[in-house]
């Protein structure tokens, strides 16, 4: 959606390049995505400080940025709140409801009262101070929040499609982690779901995405993030 807009985009990937250090400069947004590793793992993977350091000067820039599960917990971190384990794993299709203060977002202007999404995480975060409160859901209280105007955290995973959810299913650290769950999570559950619930995530994701966007407000003939 990036690219249709007009941007060109950099990504990083620090499981590749632990020791790379990003810059903001010529870049006009941040998106933060998850990951197996917690939030609070920044002692044994140097590389959350690193992205907690260029979520911390997007903001200052008051550039838009959007955290996707550890992506989001890595925002409230470097807001000052906690990040600690929830207490039920997440994995597989939840139903999510928005709070009162996301009838007034525009990202969250399609959602109904209540929203199946895809989640996969083990960790929680508490809002940060001055954070709006946006969804949640029956066993993680804190799904989502905007931080200002242009900083989102999400805990769901709007952004996958069914081949996505399908290959998470079949990695083998992923297998390991419902294993060690005894039976609680079922795999097969989780394909079956998919086919059911899919199309809507894909409606979802096209708006919130599209909408988040527009928060560049930017003129696509004139300004596009710069290749690196």
């Amino acid at each position: 959606m990036l690219k249709r807009a007009g941007f060109r985009i950099r990504y990083v990937n620090f499981g590749r390049h632990p020791d790379a250090q990003p810059s903001l400069d010529g870049y006009d947004g941040l998106v933060v995505l998850g990951g197996p590793m917690s939030a609070y793992d920044d002692q044994r993977l140097p590389h959350l400080a690193v992205e907690m350091k260029l979520i911390e000067s997007a903001m200052q820039r008051n550039l838009p940025v959007l955290g996707i599960c550890l992506g989001g917990q890595l925002i409230a971190r470097t807001l000052g709140a906690r990040v600690y384990a929830n207490h039920v794993k997440e994995i597989g299709w939840y139903d999510v409801e928005p709070s009162p203060y996301a009838d007034d977002d525009p990202l969250f202007d399609e959602f109904e009262d209540r929203e199946t999404l895809f989640q996969w995480h083990g960790d929680t975060f508490d809002i940060p101070n001055g954070a709006i409160h946006l969804a949640s859901s029956r066993h993680c209280l804190n799904q989502a929040f905007r931080y200002g105007d242009n900083v989102y955290a999400f805990q769901f995973h709007l952004e996958v499609d069914e081949p996505m959810i399908l290959r998470w299913l079949k990695v083998p650290e992923n297998r390991h982690e419902i294993a060690r769950l005894h039976g609680d999570i079922d795999p097969d559950r989780i394909h079956s779901e998919t086919a059911r619930h899919i199309a809507r995530l894909h409606e979802l994701s096209d708006r919130v995405f599209g909408e988040f966007i527009e928060i560049f407000g930017l003129d696509m003939s004139r300004r596009r993030l710069i290749p690196r």
